[in-house]
């Protein structure tokens, strides 16, 4: 009562549950009357209190208690249940009974109320009141409803109120549990039921208490009457129901102790409750004891010989025999016999099961000896081991003793000492056990070398590090689960057990710190050891050294930041901690960089203060800095890594857009973009497991970035895979591949697998690798050289990435061993007798491994468990190598083997009867193809190397015939493939480029047989197909031209390849109505509706077609959703997704689009990441290398993008702002446009993209209808490029479209296509009628005429457009006066003034007015002309870049020629001009201006003095803004033979520094290092050489020594001048046309300079004796330059610039792009008219050294008669991988089609096989020695009759050729840029060539050989230049003149290029060649 007076201050419900209990019991009367004078005290001010209680019925006569006891009641319990309670009370007052109170104590408690109550001290008080009553009120009823109200109070309790109140209670419930009444007894086994299930849940500090009423329950069954054993029986059975596992066993051997009792009733029920335990587990009897059998046995064994019917009971539970139970449970009870030595039981044992108690032991030694071990002190240990010894026989010839046993089995006995180490329960005792066991072992085992033996804890550390490898594989066993099945609470404790060891080792636990984090990484993904594994984690990274910690840092961050969400409280303080530590505290002392790393966190609030400070130590890093490291990131080994590293790289895609989209932009895309797309895809391709999450996002960042252009994308892969080449047979050779097995394979795999098991067999591969590589401990000392590692082991260790030497280091001292299983015999070949491509390939690989021999045999043989594994990556490396040591070996079987294991594979490929799965017979072929590359590959290189070896002395060649043996056995095994079936097996795996080699092949077979014209057309038209496939319409278009009948097959792949898709329509209807019931003509006629944009059709058939063949629903599916959506039929959309189970494109599309209209959150986001993992898995089996071919795949996954982009936007269009909304759709569709404009430039492409825009745009109208102008827009750029494609009518129909959404000046469009048609007239009416009705009126709601007032800055563009369209058809038409077509021009200026295509046109059609003028005419409104031309042209410029490369120089041209002209530059509007140039020069940005440097430059002669002064001016501003270009560009200049060029070139650049001496000494520097430069190289070029040795060789070289004989030039160096490499000198413009580009950077940054010359100079034996250069550069490379003395290079130089200049125009055409036509440029630096330097261009080699070889390889004499065509041998030869086969030939081909149109216009001469090379890496041409220049070559003493050449070798390389198509392009384009093509020969005129100086000379000395004259007009050598540029001009028009005899005219480009080939290929003309051009070959 105390108490309760004291708890009603603070009444809560459950004391006045209490006190309701109290106050209605009979028990009151027995308290005291202080006591209820206390509480009726405390009850009256509580009743007094404010609180106005409720209305309820009280009895009119109430004693005052009771008045009290309902106003306190009715104030706390105003529930209506409760006040009907609270008037039972008060109507029976204090009389009514305690059962009545326990019963509602028990309802109350038993109601669920969410949460623990803080009742049970409470209640406790209050019943044991009540049953302490007297016998007649405690009835049995009370006492049983008692116990239950104690029961559920119990269970509801909390555990933060402690044990005590419960400890409280299992007194009284001990009572309760003797009485006599049997339902009282088994009431209160309920209660202690409830309490040890209390224990449970509060952990491991109350299983102390539990276990005493264990103790209690033992006793009572020892001593109790047989009822209460009955009732304990019950009991412990009920609690086996209630508790974990701790509990579990303690309950099952309380009950298997009663199985032997002699009551057979409590026998039977010890039995039932067993058996009903296994029940509720729903286990059999044994899997219930299994998990406790050690505690079980050993109870059972310490029984046996008094209690031996115990044992046969429990064996009769478990059906099993006593022996076998004996047997099974040897290894729980043998340790504690010998601990004890037991002898008697022992004996006993070993006689039952019939062995020794020796062969016992050693069988049991490890556990037997960690019993001992683990002996209280050290004396019983002694004796323990002394007892061992004894019961061991003598061996003989020795002895053993402790130091044997203990060696025996040291890791198992150290590994379960630290597994104890890891013990919670109870921690210290375990631990002290644990290190007093590790101290004991160390003292019985001899020190190791270098280790003092100290046998202290101290000493423990050093002594485990000594076995630390096998400790940590110990115990990743043990958490795998190796050793046998392991609980959780087991795996913890060896995670803790792993923390202390590393503890205890110290810093040095390094050596292993990459099997620890595997096995952490591992571990924490399982929720239930995820603390434990912090816990160790946060030990591992405290105890590590800080420069160790970062190493792990990065993956470490990923690890838990990835896992945050799944941990619990106590494991996200020690991540939070464990990061803290890292970033914070040794983040701050250490270098920082070591954080690069550590993931972005601050998607996690309670690390806010760690993302602080990541940000403050990234603030610096640019948006590139920044992708660059998460792309590294990205490319880790670390699963984890890699998924953390692609998460900020997707929030990077959409923070930094606009980055990103510069990136892609312009007409070649940045390599970072490319590296970006190609990292994205080589991770999603990963074939390891736990890929999803990795793939899912990385799909969505491809996406993100887009379906980027192909062609202007620099993708590039490679495949590092060495070649070795010398069998094994050469010590370097073999390490160096050792080496890259441990770098590019081993580690990678090491770090990556999550498969502990896995990593083991790794390590023990690198172990032996290592050793193969000569590696030892020795190479981790610290100086730089040792006795023990050769120097060449320790550079070849240094060489190695510090990724790899952090995980191979530990491995130097490792001493894993692997049993290898016996093989199998096999039996060939393997593929037919596997079913799945894993076993075969693994089964091939283990077979080769076994028959390597020598030095391979050490290679591989380690590898023969990895292969085993379920992660092929490893065998799949492994194979061409074995493949190629078996075949070299000699061994004819071998080869035979491998043969028939190729053709097994490639005729399972054809074989249309196959059982195997696809998947086995397309990766089987795929490792085929991929074999016979590594061969071909290996059979080149060795045919270089002996063909190198022939060149060397004698002496030096060796022995060539082992290589040439070994070559011939490859060949032969090569050339025994049937190259037509490896042509079908290619072509069925869509290997298109194989089949396309092997075709060719078995092509030429059939033309040397003299195969049939059957045959022949065959061949064609399979051919024609293979470039179908690979997409290359320039191959099919050659093969037809081949084919005598095309065959409608081939009509249709010929219309759909190049885009007719209405001719292919036609095709396609012709075949239906010949077989109308062919499912595949039908689905070939619905794409091409679907690609025309007949949706309308397109369903109307697909349901036709269903009415009469339902069963082709599934393959029709696709077209029918899509065009159901197309339509906005989302009624079928519906019904066509949900009775559709497939996963197509178009069906994961529709769900998605089906998602988004219903606008669930939870739906659309389910539906991205199906429709995104359905999508990209063409990339997944690409292997992420071929991003063209899965350009479709990329495609897809940018719509899915978009339509989220679309959707989002949308959605948070309600809650902004109008201005905010304008805003936002400004941004999206400027996105919209930037990613369009960004993708492949075809119909094919952009049409899916703008559909699939419209569909969700109206999908997303619903909410926000400003998006209808969104679809209109689209509508039109639909028609754009469907009328660009010449699809008339789809375009016909978007504008239509278009219109109907009421778009603005839709009818631009229209008249486009009207004119595209061939109307030209039309479109202009038309065009001038719509301008004409918009001046008149504004929009009305019903016409397509739009108000310009409602949108100034959207409409005025527009409305300029079309002013400029029509003024450019005026002026085209001819039919228009010239004001009026220059007020047009003027209109569109005037309505947007800032806009560069308008500027420009005006001054383009100004500039052409002008030469119409009469002569009369220039001179006064041709001045005026002039001045508005230039006026416009600097706008021009100013306003944008797309016309950068016409207007500078045209500008530049009309400046200069009219201040050369007297009677022109005395006037005022030319003073004007001069003024409006000056202005420009600010105004302008100076990269604009440097585009035209050259011609700036030839132009410094200038005569007229203002004019002069402004463009002194514009070459310094150039050069100060562009010093390290504009130097080497100047240098001719300053270095000039003429005066007035020199003089004023020095004045300029002395001006220059002089100006720059307060503003930048950089410039100042850099002119003074040019200036020595430049006379230091003309000394080079001027240096007298020495004369050659006599009976020198015709390629006999001398060599001159940079330091002795120039030494002014080798001082310069370093210098901070650039390599004048051609990349280096030609400037990039931005992207896109804008105002904003004064900060562009045209030249990228950190440019290579000048580090060092090489000291040789080569000189060359021919005439000029041009002397060879190699430099060093900043960056590592070498580049070699020759300088040319006595050699004009101001030809070359301009001709590059020209080359450069038509690189521009080739990239910015899509033809041209797609089709990678270029020219390879290289750099020209010209010193001055007679000396200069041309960079050596790399990997070349001229095609005379190619084809030469060629014949003598076949016995013939290039010189010889016959010369058959041999050049396609080369590129086979060079390139026998297909791939790189086929792009080397098409690279070719096309280069070589570019140079012949630019040769022929250029008039470029003596093209012999010397001055054209072949690339070597990609099969191009380069054109060398532009001597020849403009049609010089037709005036030669033997002219030269053919424009370019295309001899009959020439026309091998090209194979089935693309070159026709190249020309075509190449020339039209040429023909396309005239006005900008030559401006850039500009120079010629105004710096003449020296050759034209002497043609004057000569032309001066025939005139006055004649004699004097009268009328002979005064020779200019401007003229002369004049005269040799006309004819370019004349080209460029198409003026060409096939004879002397026919007239020239100009003529179409296909036609000038048909005639061009002709003359190139005819006889006539190549027979009159000269022979030193060599016309045969």
């Amino acid at each position: 009562m105390i108490y309760i007076s004291q708890t009603i201050p603070i009444l809560n419900a459950g004391t006045l549950d209490v006190v309701k209990s109290v106050l209605s019991s009979n028990a009151l009367r027995d308290i005291a009357r202080t006591e209820l004078d206390a509480i009726d005290g405390r009850l009256a001010e509580l009743a007094s209190g404010p609180a106005d209680p409720p209305n309820a019925s009280i009895p009119s006569a109430c004693p005052p208690k009771v008045e009290r006891l309902q106003a306190l009641l009715l104030s706390i319990f105003p529930e209506p249940e409760d006040s009907r309670w609270v008037e039972l009370i008060l109507g029976q007052g204090t009389s009514f009974s305690g059962a009545t109170v326990c019963q509602f104590i028990r309802e109350k408690i038993s109601q669920p109320t969410g949460q623990d109550l803080l009742l049970l001290s409470t209640y406790s008080i209050a019943i044991r009141q009540i049953l302490r009553g007297k016998a007649d009120e405690v009835t049995t009823a009370v006492q049983k409803l008692g116990n239950q109200a104690l029961r559920s109070a119990v269970r509801h309790h909390s555990i933060d109120l402690g044990l005590a109140d419960v400890d409280d209670l299992v007194g009284d419930i001990y009572r309760s549990l003797v009485h006599k009444d049997r339902s009282v007894r088994l009431s209160a086994g309920q209660v202690l039921v409830e309490v040890i299930s209390f224990y449970n849940r509060v952990g491991q500090i109350s299983w102390v208490r539990a276990e005493r009423i264990f103790d209690k329950f033992y006793e009572l069954l020892g001593d109790a009457r047989d009822p209460v054993k009955e009732t304990v029986l019950i009991t412990v059975g009920r609690v086996g129901r209630v508790t974990t596992a701790n509990f579990l066993s303690v309950a099952i051997s309380c009950l298997i102790s009663r199985l032997a009792d002699p009551n057979p009733a409590l026998k039977g029920i010890a039995y039932m409750q067993l058996m009903s335990l296994a029940r509720f587990y729903g286990r059999t009897p044994y899997k219930l004891l299994d998990p406790y059998i050690g505690e079980i046995a050993r109870y059972l064994i310490a029984h046996w010989s008094h209690q031996p019917a115990l044992l046969l009971e429990t064996c009769r539970l478990v059906s099993q025999e006593p022996s076998e139970f004996i047997s099974g449970t040897l290894v729980h009870t043998l340790p504690l016999l010998f601990a004890d030595r037991n002898k008697v039981v022992i004996d006993k044992i070993a006689q039952n099961l019939g062995f020794s108690p020796s062969t016992l032991f050693l069988d049991f030694s490890k556990d037997i000896l960690t019993q001992v071990f683990l002996l209280p002190d050290q004396a019983q240990t002694d004796k323990a081991l002394e007892f061992i010894l004894e019961l061991m026989p003598t061996p003989s010839g020795g002895s053993i003793n402790a130091q044997t046993l203990a060696r025996s089995c040291i890791v198992e006995l150290l590994g379960t000492f630290v597994f104890m180490l890891g013990s919670e329960v109870p921690k210290k005792v375990q631990e002290n056990q644990a290190m007093r066991a590790l101290c004991r072992l160390e003292g019985i085992l001899p020190a190791s070398k270098g280790r003092k033996k100290t046998p202290s804890p101290e000493g423990v550390g050093k002594f485990l590090k000594s076995h630390i490898l096998g400790l940590i594989s110990y115990l990743v066993d043990k958490l795998q689960g190796v050793q046998g099945r392991e609980t959780m609470v087991s795996k913890q404790q060896t995670l803790r057990g792993l923390g202390a060891l590393i503890k205890h080792v110290g810093s040095e636990i390094s050596i292993v710190a990459p099997q620890i984090m595997a096995t952490l990484q591992v571990m924490l993904g399982v929720p239930e050891l995820s603390d434990a594994t912090l816990d160790s984690w946060f030990i591992f990274f405290k105890t590590l050294d800080p420069r160790d910690t970062f190493a792990h840092a990065g993956p470490t961050s990923a690890s838990l930041v990835s896992y945050w969400q799944s941990l619990s409280p106590h494991g996200r303080d020690v991540a939070g901690n464990i990061l803290r530590y890292v970033v914070l505290d040794i983040g701050n002392d250490v270098d920082a960089d070591g954080l690069d790393d550590v993931v972005d966190v601050s998607s996690i609030e309670a690390l806010s203060d760690i993302q602080t400070r990541l940000y403050a130590m990234r603030r610096d890093w640019s948006v590139e800095d920044r992708l660059h490291r998460l792309l590294e990131r990205v490319s880790s080994d670390s699963l984890t890594v890699t998924l953390q590293a692609l998460k900020e790289v997707k929030s990077l895609l959409n923070e930094q857009r606009n980055f990103f989209q510069c990136l892609a932009s312009g007409d070649f895309f940045d390599s970072l973009i490319g590296r970006t797309l190609r990292i994205l895809s080589s991770v999603a391709a990963r074939d390891v497991d736990g890929m999803e999450d990795i793939r899912l996002i990385a799909f969505e960042c491809i996406g993100a970035a887009g379906a980027l252009d192909p062609d202007r994308l620099d993708f590039g892969t490679g495949d590092s895979r060495p070649i070795v080449l010398k069998d094994f047979a050469e010590e370097d050779e073999s390490i160096h591949f050792a080496m890259h097995l441990i770098k590019d394979v081993l580690v990678s795999a090491f770090r990556s697998t999550s498969d502990m098991g896995y990593q083991t067999n790794l390590a023990y591969a690198i172990q032996e690798m290592l050793k193969f590589c000569r590696f030892n401990v020795s190479l981790m000392s610290s100086g730089r050289f040792t006795t023990s590692a050769s120097v060449k082991a320790r550079e070849r260790w240094d060489s190695l990435p510090k990724h790899v030497l952090e995980t191979i280091t530990p491995l130097l001292e490792s001493r894993y061993t692997i049993k290898e299983k016996l093989l199998p015999t096999f039996e060939l070949p393997i593929y037919p007798r596997y079913e799945t491509y894993r076993e075969w390939l693994q089964q091939w690989t283990t077979c080769l491994i076994s028959e390597a021999r020598g030095e391979a045999q050490k290679i591989f043989q380690p590898f023969r468990s990895v292969v085993r594994n379920k992660d092929v990556g490893v065998a799949h490396h492994l194979l061409p190598h074995l493949v190629l040591h078996a075949l070299v070996s000699g061994d004819e079987e071998k080869n035979w083997s491998i043969r028939s294991e190729i053709l097994a594979v490639l005729q399972d490929q054809v074989d249309e009867k196959s059982s195997f799965s696809e998947d086995k017979k397309l990766l089987s072929a795929q490792v085929v193809f991929m074999l016979l590359d590594h061969l071909n590959k290996w059979a080149r290189l060795t045919r270089k190397d002996l063909g190198d070896k022939k060149r060397e002395p004698k002496r030096a060649r060796g022995n060539r015939s082992d290589a040439s043996g070994r070559l011939a056995r490859i060949d032969a095994v090569l050339s025994s493939i049937d190259q037509d079936l490896m042509a079908k097996a290619a072509f069925q795996c869509k290997a298109y480029a194989r089949s396309l080699m092997s075709y060719e092949r078995h092509f030429a077979t059939l033309r040397q047989r003299n195969a049939n014209s059957v045959e022949i057309q065959s061949c064609y038209e399979r051919l024609h197909e293979i470039y179908c496939n690979l997409d290359e319409p320039d191959g099919m278009e050659g093969i037809s031209t081949l084919i005598l009948s095309p065959t409608l097959e081939h009509q249709i792949r010929q219309h759909e390849s190049t885009g007719r898709w209405t001719s292919a329509q036609s095709c396609w209807e012709l075949r239906l109505q010949q077989s109308p019931d062919n499912l595949d003509y039908h689905i070939g006629l619905l794409r091409c509706l679907r690609n025309l944009g007949h949706y309308d059709t397109l369903r109307t058939h697909v349901q036709g077609v269903l009415t009469r063949n339902p069963g082709w629903k599934p393959s029709l599916v696709g077209f029918e959703v899509e065009s159901a959506w197309i339509i906005g039929d989302w009624n079928d959309v519906q019904v066509l997704v949900d009775g559709s189970d497939a996963s197509t494109p178009p069906i994961v599309m529709a769900r998605l689009l089906l998602a988004i209209r219903e606008g669930d959150s939870r739906e659309i986001a389910h539906a991205l990441s199906r429709a995104r993992m359905t999508l990209g898995n063409p990339i997944v089996a690409s292997g992420g290398r071929e991003y063209r071919h899965t350009y479709e795949s990329v495609l897809n996954l940018h719509l899915v993008h978009e339509m989220e982009l679309i959707h989002r936007f949308s959605s948070e269009q309600v809650q902004l702002g109008t201005t905010r909304r304008s805003g936002a759709q400004e941004e999206l569709t400027k996105t919209l446009n930037i990613r369009l404009n960004s993708t492949l430039p075809s119909f094919r492409t952009r049409e899916p993209i703008l559909s699939m825009r419209r569909t969700a745009f109206g999908i997303s109208r619903q909410r926000y209808d400003v998006l209808a102008g969104e679809i209109g827009r689209s509508w039109l750029i639909s028609a754009k490029i469907a009328r660009k494609a010449g699809h008339w009518q789809t375009a016909y129909s978007a504008i239509l479209q278009a219109q109907e959404s009421r778009t603005a000046f839709s009818l631009m469009q229209k008249v486009r296509l009207i004119r595209a048609t061939g109307e030209p007239l039309r479109a202009l009416q038309e065009l001038e009628h719509y301008l004409q009705t918009t001046r008149r009126q504004g929009c009305s709601s019903d016409s397509d005429v739009i108000d310009l007032t409602e949108d100034e800055s959207e409409l005025k563009p527009l409305k300029a457009k079309a002013e400029l369209l029509r003024a450019r058809w005026m002026e085209e038409s001819d039919r228009y006066e010239m004001s009026e077509v220059h007020k047009v021009f003027n209109q569109a200026t005037e309505l947007w003034q800032k806009w560069e295509s308008g500027m420009f046109y005006y001054g383009k059609y100004q500039d052409r007015c002008f030469d119409s003028l009469s002569l009369n005419d220039r001179k006064i409104r041709g001045l005026r002309m002039r001045l508005a031309t230039v006026r416009c042209f600097t706008k021009a410029m100013k306003y944008g870049n797309k016309f950068i490369y016409q207007t500078v120089p045209r500008l530049l041209t009309i400046w200069l020629d009219m201040g050369e002209d007297a009677t022109v530059n005395s006037e005022e509007s030319f003073t004007k001009i001069t003024a409006e140039i000056s202005r420009s020069i600010s105004g302008v940005p100076a990269f604009k201006w440097y585009t035209a440097f050259p011609q700036i430059a030839s132009r410094v002669g200038h005569a007229h003095a203002p004019v002069f002064e402004v463009l002194a001016h514009l070459i310094s501003t150039v050069i100060k803004e562009f010093p390290q270009q504009t130097l080497w560009l100047f240098a001719s200049v300053v270095k000039s033979r003429n005066a007035t060029r020199e003089s004023r070139g020095r004045a300029i650049l002395e001006r220059l520094k002089s100006s720059c001496v307060g503003e930048s000494n950089h410039v100042s520097s850099l002119i003074n290092a040019s200036v020595a430069m430049v006379n230091g190289l003309l000394a080079l070029c001027d240096f007298p050489p020495p004369d050659p040795p006599r009976n020198a060789g015709p390629d006999a070289r001398t060599t001159l020594s940079m330091k002795r004989d120039i030494p002014q030039l080798a001082k310069l160096m370093p210098s901070p001048l650039i390599v004048p490499l051609q990349e280096s000198l030609t400037a990039t413009l931005p992207p896109t046309s804008s105002t904003v580009n004064s900060h562009h950077q045209p030249f990228p940054p950190n440019l290579p300079t000048f580090h060092s010359f090489s000291d040789d100079i080569n000189v060359m034996r021919s005439v000029a004796k041009p002397r060879q250069i190699t430099i060093h550069g900043s960056n590592g490379q070498t580049y070699a330059f020759l300088g040319k003395p006595k050699d004009d290079l101001r030809k070359d130089a301009r001709l590059m610039d020209f080359n450069s200049i038509i690189n521009k125009i080739l990239n910015m055409n899509s033809d041209s792009r797609r089709r990678q036509l270029y020219i390879r440029t290289y750099g020209v630096v010209t010193l001055n008219e007679e000396c200069g330097f041309i960079q050596w261009v790399p990997d070349t080699i001229p095609v005379r050294s190619v084809l030469v070889p060629l014949y003598e390889a076949r016995g013939q004499k290039h010189w010889g008669t016959e010369f058959p065509p041999v050049f396609h041998e080369w590129f086979l030869e060079t390139f026998p991988e297909p791939s790189a086969w086929l792009a080397s030939r098409l690279a070719y081909s096309r280069s070589a089609a570019v140079m012949s149109m630019v040769g022929f216009i250029l008039g470029l001469g003596d093209r012999h096989t010397e001055n054209i090379l072949l690339d070597t890496n990609t099969g191009s041409i380069v054109h060398v020695d532009f001597n020849c220049l403009f049609d010089k070559g037709k005036l030669l003493e033997v002219p030269e009759r053919v424009p370019f050449r295309l001899t009959q070798n020439f026309l091998d390389g090209l194979g089935i050729s693309v070159f026709r198509i190249a020309c075509e392009i190449t020339m039209g384009l040429l023909r396309e840029n005239k006005d900008t093509l030559m401006t850039v020969l500009d120079p010629f005129i105004h710096d003449p060539l020296v050759e034209w100086e002497d043609e004057k000379r000569k032309m001066v000395s025939r005139q006055s050989v004649k004699g004097p004259g009268r009328n002979k007009p005064p020779i200019h050598i401007r003229e002369l230049a004049k005269n040799a540029l006309s004819a370019i001009e004349k080209k460029l028009r198409g003026m060409h003149r096939t004879g002397r005899d026919r007239v020239e005219k100009e003529v179409s480009t296909s036609n000038l290029v048909q005639m061009l080939i002709q003359e190139a290929t005819d006889r006539v003309n190549l027979a009159k060649m000269y022979p030193g051009w060599g016309a045969w070959h």
